[in-house]
């Protein structure tokens, strides 16, 4: 989005001309509400760019496919902690997760926190916003994976899963876990064993521990 404020005639309709052909919208907004964009003289233009460049799921898929790997992917519902997200995705690189799924809505804003968090791995890793994961369960079906729920409360453990296979791991908050809808749509759910009282892992821990297991049997299972 640009905005604009008390721009010369000339540079306007080239602003407006580039912004069209990019299609790129353009707000006219009070000085105001520029200076609060940025801190820089802005002489009457801010353009605000995101901080990550969303997927399409299904180019995605075709992208890991045709490269001749099995796609892992991992699905976040209902993270709302920046921080998370970020440990998140510096995991999902280190284990050799393709891309991360999350919803447009009910989930923590990929900004600057979270970008410091993950240590870059937000700009590296293919990060796909759908407007229903319950779609995007649809989906991966249609393309062959595989959708495996951490549920705490599940029978099958983490190292009773095949993630050799093209598959995708939903995460949910720690308050309210997975969403029943998806854990009703999944292909398996499973839990993570522990010992001692307490009741749950940080959900970034979890995942950590999941995409581990997941690397470990695609690096060494035959």
């Amino acid at each position: 989005m640009v905005g604009l404020q008390n721009v010369s005639g000339d540079s306007i309709g080239r602003i407006r001309k580039l912004a069209q052909e990019k299609n790129i919208p353009i707000q006219q907004v009070p000085v105001e509400k520029l200076n609060s964009y940025s801190r820089a003289s802005h002489q009457g233009c801010v353009a605000l760019a995101a901080l990550v460049e969303y997927m399409n799921l299904q180019q995605v898929i075709d992208l890991v496919v045709g490269n001749g790997e099995a796609p892992f992917f991992v699905m976040l519902d209902g993270i709302t902690d920046v921080r998370n997200i970020g440990g998140i995705a510096r995991t999902a690189i280190c284990c050799g997760a393709q891309a991360i799924i999350i919803p447009d809505k009910g989930i923590a804003a990929l900004n600057e926190d979270a970008m410091k968090a993950s240590a870059g791995a937000l700009e590296q890793l293919n990060i796909c916003r759908v407007s229903s994961l319950l779609k995007a369960v649809d989906d991966l079906h249609m393309n062959g994976i595989k959708v495996f729920t951490s549920e705490m409360k599940a029978e099958a453990k983490v190292f009773d899963l095949d993630f050799r296979e093209p598959c995708c791991v939903v995460m949910g908050s720690e308050e309210k876990g997975v969403q029943p809808y998806l854990n009703k749509a999944a292909d398996a759910q499973f839990s993570i064993p522990m010992k001692g009282d307490f009741d749950s892992f940080n959900v970034s821990v979890a995942t950590g521990i999941i995409m581990f297991e997941a690397m470990k049997q695609r690096l060494y299972k035959s």
